[in-house]
C-alpha cells in the first residue's frame, strides 16, 4: 500500500510541475497541427514524463488484469465466496487505473501527439516532409525524435531521419 501512495503521490507532483509546460505547447499545438523534427525534440521532456508515467501504468494494470482474470478463473462469484469482496475490490481499483490511463492519453493528445503503445511508449508526431503528411516516431528510452513513417505504415515502417528531413518544411 505504501508503495502506491507514494507512486500516487510522484505522479501528482509530476502533473503539477508539468502544467505550466504543458500549457506552452497546447498553446502552441492550437496554431499549429504539425511538428519539425526541432520542435518534437522541443516537445521530448514533457511528453518523455507523461508517456513515463503512461507506460508504467500500463504495464501495472495488464499485470493486475492478468492476475485478477487468474484469481476469478473458474471460480463461481456467489455471496458464498470469502474473496468476493477481495476481488470487487481490485475490478474498482481497475477500472479507476483505467480512468488514469485515459487522463494520460488525453494529455498526450491535447500535446498534439498521438499514443499509439501504452505499453511500449509509443508516439507519433503529425508532421510534413518532402511536403507530404507524415508521422514522426518516438518511442520511450529513445534520446529524441530519429525516425519517421508514412501515416499507413506503423511503427514497422519506421525510417531514420536524414539530414533533409532536420530542414524546416
Amino acid at each position: 500500500m505504501t508503495a502506491l501512495i507514494s507512486k500516487d503521490w510522484r505522479s501528482k507532483k509530476c502533473r503539477t510541475e508539468r502544467k505550466g509546460e504543458e500549457q506552452t505547447i497546447m498553446a502552441h499545438t492550437r496554431r499549429r497541427k504539425t511538428f519539425t523534427v526541432q520542435e518534437a525534440n522541443a516537445a521530448l521532456p514533457l511528453i518523455r514524463a507523461i508517456v513515463h508515467d503512461l507506460v508504467e501504468a500500463s504495464r501495472e494494470t495488464v499485470d493486475r488484469r492478468e492476475r485478477l482474470a487468474y484469481l476469478i478463473g473458474g471460480r463461481r462469484r456467489d455471496v458464498q465466496d470469502p474473496y468476493r469482496e477481495e476481488l470487487a475490490q481490485i475490478e474498482d481499483e481497475l477500472e479507476k487505473q483505467s480512468r488514469v490511463l485515459q487522463e494520460y492519453v488525453q494529455e498526450l493528445r491535447d500535446l498534439g501527439v498521438e499514443p499509439k503503445s501504452a505499453t511500449e511508449g509509443l508516439i507519433d508526431f503529425p508532421a510534413i516532409l518532402d511536403g507530404r503528411q507524415v508521422y514522426l516516431c518516438w518511442k520511450l528510452g529513445e534520446p529524441e525524435v530519429l525516425y519517421w513513417h508514412e501515416l499507413d505504415s506503423g511503427f514497422a515502417g519506421r525510417q531514420s531521419l536524414t539530414v533533409d528531413s532536420l530542414a524546416d518544411p
